[in-house]
């Protein structure tokens, strides 16, 4: 099948055909362009992973338990997450790219917003991971969590000056990105808010994820966390807030105001035992992401649904449908998924399986293979890797 950017993909079982000219959904139809048959299958949007973190992508080839077993949040990041970042370096960083992206792509997953860290290896980061994106297909939103937490106001601009070294493309766009407030000085988050302004794009930071962002924020004389981003002015319109777990329904009608979305994580928020983020069904725009967790989304939205009943919450409904809307506003497209004018991202499935993942009219799967990479050889790559980014991290 050819990798282009236009092409018809269907009817499927039920009679639909979606036409894709130039990466983007059409109502003209074609006869000479390349057909995507599905005669089996349904056709539906791919799925928006909101919210992510590409360089935690290993952990599955066998990351070693930690020793001794944190049991705190903030245990969890000093002894985990703050090592591994900092143990990155570039070769990782592409294996570890290379084997996320491909395992989103055949999950259905056709869009990444990314998250990235990598302490000892800031400047060039995120050209890496936009060229393993566009290579292997993916749209994606990329940014750097610009922090302080390690090398003070030095390591928080270098971050800061890193976002602005993703050129925007076809498949790409950049965005700005903090880790979270209680980890950057109010300077650091002045600056993130007028380089997104600047950069006409929008800020995307970790918000109220556990009490110690709260307690924090109160510390520094704010209300909480999102009072003090908004306060230094760093959320723009259409700025992405991860989490929210430790926020009150009136909060997140206050970001809600200011046009900001919430990504719920209900796998990682599980995992990490910081609560269940259940003020954020007073706002509609609330998107899906897995916080670094395997990009299944379909995976993603069962734990979701599974949370949600425990906890009463009827108002998760429409959380990976919304995706689709945050991305568009980032690449200036129709909201409606599927409709002319929208992003040319599909996905065929038969029964639960992915069959077929087109973005942008390029076919990257097809009958359940990758097809722009060769998966096994970047499954090979990514374990080798692995065990050489465990070493490293056993001497930090």
């Amino acid at each position: 099948m050819a990798l282009s950017g236009s092409l018809i993909v269907g009817p499927d079982r039920d009679g639909r055909r979606v036409t894709i000219v130039d990466g983007l959904v059409s109502v003209v139809v074609s006869e000479r362009l390349a057909h995507l048959a599905c005669p089996d299958g349904e056709i539906e949007p791919g799925a928006v992973c909101a919210h992510t973190h590409i360089y935690s992508g290993l952990v599955p080839y066998g990351m070693p338990k930690p020793d001794p077993i944190p049991t705190s949040f903030m245990q969890i990041l000093g002894g985990i997450w703050w090592r591994l970042d900092r143990a990155i370096d570039s070769e990782i960083l592409v294996a570890t790219a290379r084997d996320y992206v491909a395992r989103a792509l055949l999950a259905g997953t056709t869009t990444l917003i990314d998250h990235h860290e990598s302490p000892n290896l800031i400047e060039g980061s995120l050209p890496l991971l936009a060229n393993v994106c566009e290579r292997l297909g993916i749209r994606a939103l990329l940014c750097y969590g610009a922090t302080e937490r390690n090398f003070g106001r030095a390591e928080a601009s270098r971050g800061l000056a890193e976002c602005q070294a993703v050129r925007s493309s076809a498949l790409v766009r950049g965005l700005v990105g903090l880790h979270a407030g209680f980890t950057v000085s109010d300077d650091t988050i002045r600056e993130a808010g007028d380089l997104a302004r600047e950069l006409g794009t929008v800020l995307h930071v970790h918000v109220a994820e556990d009490q110690a962002d709260v307690d924090d924020a109160i510390s520094r004389g704010a209300a909480g966390p999102l009072e003090r981003l908004l306060s230094l002015g760093a959320l723009v319109p259409g700025s992405i807030l991860a989490h929210g777990v430790h926020l009150s329904s009136d909060q997140v009608r206050l970001a809600a105001a200011h046009g900001c979305w919430f990504v719920h994580n209900p796998r990682s928020n599980e995992g990490n035992r910081v609560g269940y983020a259940g003020a954020l069904s007073g706002s509609s725009n609330v998107a899906l992401g897995v916080d670094g967790w395997d990009p299944d989304m379909a995976a993603e939205a069962a734990a979701l649904s599974r949370l949600a009943s425990g906890h009463g919450d009827a108002g998760v409904g429409g959380r990976l449908a919304a995706g689709h809307r945050l991305v568009a506003e980032r690449f200036g497209s129709a909201m409606d998924a599927l409709a002319p004018g929208a992003l040319g991202d599909v996905v065929v499935r038969q029964g639960s399986e992915v069959r077929h993942v087109v973005v942008g009219g390029r076919v990257v799967v097809s009958d359940g293979i990758l097809v722009t990479g060769d998966r096994d050889a970047i499954a090979t790559v990514a374990r080798g890797e692995a065990a050489r980014l465990w070493a490293r991290m056993a001497t930090i």
